[in-house]
């Protein structure tokens, strides 16, 4: 076997369509494109979501709904979990450094913690958001509460 006797496999290389090129190569006249319409003609480009003249999904369907664009979304942490957290590891300061290490938010949620529960131990808090009984809870407790940035409001 020499470079000069190389073939591809049998079947493996097929030559292309060239249409067009007159009536004896048997793709002349309408070069495969059919007769008359858009698609015959150069230059023809299909709308995004054009269905052939029937009315399009996206006008068929019903609108409703509102997407606010200053809508912040927040991970909620209850007072049940945080005591939870502080009993189970002994802390006294809780931030998103212990809770991402509990798995409990990923490094880019913003966190707001809820009311829900009871809290006891005296720790202090550091979260982006706190409910306003969250944060009294917290400072019935003995504890203190950090706000972490200036992210958002606070009916968000």
């Amino acid at each position: 076997m020499n470079l000069n006797n190389l073939k591809p496999a049998e079947g493996s290389v097929k030559t292309r369509k060239r249409v067009g090129r007159g009536a004896g190569s048997g793709l002349g006249g309408t070069s495969t494109r059919g007769n008359k319409g858009a698609k015959q003609r150069s230059g023809y480009k299909k709308k995004i979501g054009f269905e052939g003249g029937q009315m399009p999904i996206q006008r068929r369907m019903p609108k409703y709904g509102f997407k606010n664009i200053n809508h912040i979304e927040y991970k909620a942490i209850n007072l049940s979990t945080i005591e939870a957290l502080a009993s189970a590891k002994s802390l006294s300061n809780i931030g998103l450094a212990e809770l991402q290490g509990a798995g409990l938010v990923s490094k880019n949620q913003l966190v707001k913690v809820l009311a829900n529960g009871a809290i006891t131990a005296a720790v202090t808090v550091s979260a982006h958001a706190f409910s306003k009984k969250a944060e009294e809870a917290i400072v019935a407790a003995g504890g203190s509460v950090v706000k972490i940035g200036a992210a958002a409001p606070e009916n968000a």
